[in-house]
């Protein structure tokens, strides 16, 4: 056992020895569940699916990276006071994931994501044997992910079954309105024009989802690293493909789309920065797109405009 999972021990039992897991909600009769996710979207399902039987909070917020996140001592505390842990799994959180493991033994956490049946994830192409983890960028995946979280709150709280339900299929539903709308925005792109370049590979999905061809610099994880033999590549293919525009991400830096760009200009092509995606993390709150459905409908809108020149 490392130092770092020794003095989580430490912090969770004194914690648990002298706090009592659930507040009551302001005018409710019955204790709230506190609820810790990781990343924004995981928070934004348990709190569609959950309604005023949670409180919910998301340990990454606008703009972070899921790929690269350490948790800090604040997060700690959060996590051993919480009625029930989400987190993403396949591999998403990958600093994370030792000291979710360890919490597993004493609380109740669970990786949503993980419920996805195999055969509709896509494999790594550098690690065959890890999954592409993004599969919030195509709704019907995400659908499993609600159903998952209602499971998860039905495990820890048995007697909002049918209220949490309930709050489920009213979102999927949601979702599908919300997913025939982006269908609609992303194929007034003509078929040809139909490719996203972007700076790390989060939108294979969504390329699945809509029928876009998706290219990025980097591979599924930030972890990795951009070569100078990969954005040559890229800017062979912008200028040769006469690609008009191409898209920066909000939780990662834009260096290597601008060097596209840079290299693209030297070669004669003008190809533009078509605006800025959300691929791992929400917008801002309190805004549309720091809501899952307005991420989807904010990228759809940007790329579609983008790519028709619009």
């Amino acid at each position: 056992m490392n130092l770092r999972q020794r003095i989580f021990q430490v912090i969770a039992a004194l914690l648990l020895g002298s706090t009592s897991l659930s507040i009551y909600a302001a005018g409710a009769s019955s204790p709230a569940l506190q609820v810790v996710a990781t990343t924004g979207m995981l928070a934004d399902a348990i709190r569609e699916v959950g309604g005023a039987r949670v409180q919910v909070s998301a340990l990454m917020g606008p703009g972070v990276d899921p790929h690269l996140y350490r948790q800090t001592h604040s997060d700690v505390t959060r996590l051993a006071r919480a009625d029930l842990v989400v987190y993403h799994g396949l591999n998403l959180e990958a600093q994370l994931l030792p000291l979710l493991t360890d919490l597993a033994r004493t609380r109740s956490v669970v990786a949503l994501a993980e419920a996805i049946p195999r055969q509709a994830l896509l494999a790594d192409e550098e690690n065959p044997t890890q999954f592409d983890p993004h599969i919030w960028m195509n709704p019907s995946l995400w659908q499993h992910v609600v159903n998952a979280a209602r499971d998860a709150l039905i495990s820890v709280d048995a007697k909002g079954k049918s209220h949490y339900d309930e709050r489920a299929q009213r979102y999927n539903q949601a979702i599908n309105a919300m997913h025939e709308r982006t269908q609609a925005k992303l194929h007034t792109v003509p078929t040809d024009k139909r490719v996203l370049i972007t700076a790390h590979d989060a939108f294979q999905y969504f390329g699945q989802a809509y029928g876009y061809e998706v290219l990025a610099i980097q591979g599924i994880s930030t972890e990795s690293e951009a070569s100078l033999h990969q954005i040559g590549q890229l800017v062979q293919t912008i200028v040769q493909r006469n690609i008009s525009a191409i898209f920066v991400e909000s939780s990662v830096p834009d260096q290597s789309i601008r060097a596209l760009v840079e290299g693209a200009a030297a070669q004669g092509h003008n190809v533009v920065i078509g605006g800025e995606l959300y691929s791992d993390a929400l917008g801002p709150d309190d805004t549309p797109e720091g809501t899952y459905l307005g991420m989807i409908e904010h990228n759809a809108s940007v790329i579609a405009n983008g790519l028709r020149g619009t």
